[in-house]
């Protein structure tokens, strides 16, 4: 039994797979070339599944019926990832919301003459709106030590920014 089966199943795909390839071809834009095989598979998986359900002499036809549903969904799931993706994206801005509030000169480079480290903290803290205890929890810190930590680099800031202005 399982022989025939899986002569049928051969016969069948033989038959069908180039007029199956030839019917998704056609239609894959937007999609990619790339996946018209993996559409076929998708196909053909579904024919092995079904292969009891598929009409005699009627089996190219209800294969192309059966890659009209497969090639719906993925032109289904496309759009929806484009219009996630579409959402996620932020939009478009000449210069990035940090140089924005950044603009001003003696800001930038007092910010610039900081360590990474200050500089994080000083920002989290100015830009971000952090806390010290949330600066603690982000870097691994007890709340008094990020407390100290924000304290002394904002005060390197404030002496960073002086110099910068007063030359």
């Amino acid at each position: 039994m399982r022989a025939h089966r899986e002569r049928r199943f051969r016969a069948v795909a033989d038959e069908a797979t180039p007029a199956i390839g030839a019917y998704i071809r056609r239609r894959i834009y937007p999609l990619s070339y790339s996946d018209v095989d993996d559409l076929i598979e998708e196909v053909l998986i579904v024919a092995w599944r079904r292969l009891d359900d598929i009409p005699a002499g009627a089996e190219v036809p209800w294969l192309i019926g059966v890659a009209r549903n497969i090639l719906r969904n993925a032109h289904r799931k496309y759009r929806r990832a484009e219009e996630m993706a579409s959402r996620m994206t932020p939009p478009h801005y000449d210069s990035s919301a940090e140089d924005n509030f950044i603009a001003d000169e003696g800001v930038r480079t007092a910010l610039a003459a900081l360590s990474d480290d200050d500089r994080d903290i000083v920002l989290l803290h100015a830009w971000d709106g952090q806390s010290a205890t949330e600066i603690g929890v982000i870097l691994g810190l007890s709340t008094n030590a990020a407390a100290v930590r924000l304290s002394r680099a904002q005060d390197r800031f404030r002496k960073n920014f002086t110099s910068v202005t007063v030359d």
